[in-house]
């Protein structure tokens, strides 16, 4: 007999897989699984630096563009006031940020980095760094360019319909 019962065989080899192809949606599958990769290299790298994945992304705006509205880095950052709350209460208890009402505006909490946080500038540098090598270190220039094109065209389809839907449900 070839099949056992998990749908594998001992005799046979191991059963067919239905193609990528076949599947239905097989570039959205291929997101799914490299977005998978990415988040769980990230993570592991991110670790070694004392971050979760996302808290990088808020200190690297904070980096660049200085003291934020925690409304603006959750909208900034794609996701909502409770969750961006929550990221930013983490990165306070590791000394990396800091939460002050707003000067102009005592309803609007102000986040911003601390002095401490600079050191971690450098290293969360060198885990997106190697993110990307791992990511896309064997293409060559016009390969990435072209990863690059594609993807941004996804994009920008993905928010033009993301926008549809959010107007068919109002």
């Amino acid at each position: 007999m070839c099949s056992t019962p998990a749908g594998r065989s001992d005799e046979c080899g191991p059963s067919p897989r239905p193609s990528v192809t076949e599947r239905p949606g097989p570039v959205s599958h291929a997101i799914v699984r490299v977005a998978r990769l990415h988040r769980m290299l990230a993570g592991q790298l991110l670790r070694r630096v004392g971050l979760h994945p996302s808290q990088e992304l808020v200190m690297m705006q904070l980096w660049e563009a200085g003291p934020q509205r925690l409304s603006d880095l959750a909208r900034l950052l794609g996701t909502d006031a409770a969750t961006m709350t929550r990221t930013v209460q983490r990165l306070e208890q590791g000394g990396f940020a800091k939460r002050a009402p707003s000067p102009t505006d005592g309803r609007v909490t102000m986040v911003e980095a601390t002095t401490a946080s600079q050191g971690l500038r450098a290293e969360v540098e060198r885990v997106w760094e190697e993110l990307e090598h791992s990511v896309a270190g064997d293409l060559d220039g016009a390969e990435r360019d072209g990863v690059l094109t594609v993807l941004d065209r996804m994009e920008q389809s993905l928010e033009q319909t993301l926008g549809r839907v959010r107007t068919q449900q109002e």
